[in-house]
């Protein structure tokens, strides 16, 4: 049979990881498969439109990148010129906003596939010899989620990721648990063993040399009925404490192993065997969960028994933005803080904003959270990167000594968080203090009502445009607009507007 013509795209959203699944198609249909024609590309590529393709296969990832992945549909239909049964969509979104994909009419057709590709391929894809799909035939083959992706098709692209010279992969699937906030239950259903992560490190290696780091993205690795089995694999495949890698220039780094979904402090707070196995190999940073406060007790114990057995890399993700309050998150974060001073560890926090996973875009606000509050964090996490240092001086000077600190941070004219010594020790000394003495006639209800109005001016676009208008309407009292102009600065020059720019004589 003549060889097929295969494009694989990628949405031009930035991420950090490789796609992993259009990695394993890669190779069902590249050299170690049906040996079809491949090529990957991320975003648009005007040049795939001078060829022909016989199929067109199209990753999604987050629910709110749903503007790029539209774009990325449209132009594999362009791809194929409108032969829609062609293409092929399937990760992530697709299958947590499968009904709303199929509801889309300029889609018609597009072949979108639900969850993972865990089945004889034949099966997963949906293929049909009645429709005369190529393929079809492929009803005992091995699954596509079981194969060993191609990193070769990473080198058709410019797109660097961030995280590249690893095997990336899964010792276990779904998860136990069903939390409320989680895609994983719908995306991958039930915690289930994966084949041994030896298939992957040999038969990467074999096809496309070593690699450095062990990524592995279980959701819940320590509820795996193989969690022993599986830490001691990791051990003999060379990833044991303190493992080095040496490169082809001869230069020898540290190797490092990443569960970066996190690991439940629930379950590790157990037994200390888990951390005890943890030990044995290069774990770095070892990532734990901190969901909510409620969960302060069996966290700090993970992290103590952490520390018990010298794994002081420690990590967490903390969601935010769900259920929780300003204050929950604070006093996570200067948990950490206590954390690190207490036991000698060094906690690097990730705090991460709650979207619903069938959101198209990120505009949800939780129910304890306001939309100013979100973006004034999100501006006091530009600053960092996004990261919560575990330095305990920085902690306190970027996010206050107290909670109340912490809130009337979040509470600044934007500009005022952005450029924090200009403003508080600068030339912009006298800009914040006219705001403050200004701020100091309002009274607290007239303060939750200026609240309001500056969450409802955050979602026009362009702000500074939006906050302009807003202080040049009339029908707003002269108070509120004194204090809105403040709102207009911009926040990365340090620039001001000055009230007779407002209120001219």
């Amino acid at each position: 049979m003549p060889k097929k013509n295969i494009l694989l795209i990628e949405p031009g959203y930035p991420n950090k990881y490789p796609p992993l699944g259009l990695m394993k198609i890669a190779a069902y249909h590249g050299p170690q498969g049906s040996n079809d024609r491949v090529l990957f590309v991320k975003g648009r590529s005007p040049e795939v439109l001078e060829q022909v393709w016989d199929r067109v296969y199209v990753t999604t990832l987050f629910s709110f990148e749903w503007k790029r992945t539209s774009a990325a549909i449209d132009f594999a239909l362009q791809a194929v010129r409108g032969q829609a049964e062609r293409v092929f969509v399937g990760g992530i979104a697709a299958t947590l906003m499968f009904d709303e994909f199929l509801r889309e009419p300029r889609w018609a057709g597009v072949r979108f596939i639900k969850g993972l590709l865990d089945q004889p391929p034949a099966d997963s894809l949906q293929l049909s010899e009645a429709d005369g799909d190529f393929g079809a035939q492929d009803v005992n083959g091995p699954p596509i989620e079981e194969l060993v992706p191609d990193y070769g098709i990473l080198e058709h692209i410019e797109y660097e990721y961030p995280v590249r010279d690893a095997y990336f992969g899964y010792a276990s699937r779904g998860c136990v648990r069903k939390c409320s906030f989680c895609g994983v239950p719908k995306l991958e259903g039930g915690q289930r063993e994966m084949p041994p992560i030896t298939n992957l490190v040999l038969g990467v290696g074999e096809q496309f040399g070593p690699k450095k780091d062990l990524i592995l993205m279980d959701n819940n690795v320590a509820a795996s009925t193989r969690y022993q089995e599986v830490i001691a694999e990791i051990h003999d495949l060379g990833f044991e404490r303190g493992a080095v890698f040496q490169r082809p220039d001869g230069v020898s780094v540290k190797r490092r192993v990443d569960f970066n979904q996190g690991v439940d402090a629930r379950i590790l707070a157990k037994t200390p065997m888990y951390l005890r196995e943890m030990e044995k190999i290069c774990i770095d940073p070892l990532r734990i969960a901190f969901d909510h406060v409620g969960m302060r007790r069996v966290y700090e114990r993970s992290v103590e028994m952490a520390a018990d057995h010298d794994l002081r890399s420690l990590s967490n993700y903390m969601l935010y933005n769900f259920m929780d309050t300003p204050s929950d998150l604070y006093q996570r974060m200067l948990i950490n803080i206590e954390l690190n001073a207490r036991l000698g560890v060094r906690i690097w926090s990730f705090p991460m904003r709650y979207l619903p996973v069938t959101m198209k875009d990120r505009s949800h606000v939780g129910k304890h959270w306001n939309r100013y509050y979100l973006r004034s964090f999100q501006i006091m996490l530009q600053a960092t990167h996004g990261v919560v240092s575990g330095s305990e001086d920085f902690f306190h000077r970027a996010f206050g000594d107290s909670y109340e600190e912490f809130e009337r941070l979040l509470s600044l004219p934007h500009a005022f968080i952005f450029q924090r010594d200009f403003f508080e020790h600068g030339e912009g000394k006298p800009v914040l203090d006219d705001y403050h003495a200004l701020l100091r006639r309002f009274s607290p209800a007239q303060q939750a009502e200026l609240t309001d109005l500056l969450n409802q001016t955050l979602l026009q676009r362009p702000r500074r445009e939006a906050f302009a208008r807003l202080i040049a309407d009339k029908s707003i009292n002269r108070p509120r607009r004194e204090v809105a102009r403040f709102q207009a600065n911009d926040t990365k020059t340090a620039k001001f507007t000055a009230i007779a720019e407002v209120f001219p004589a």
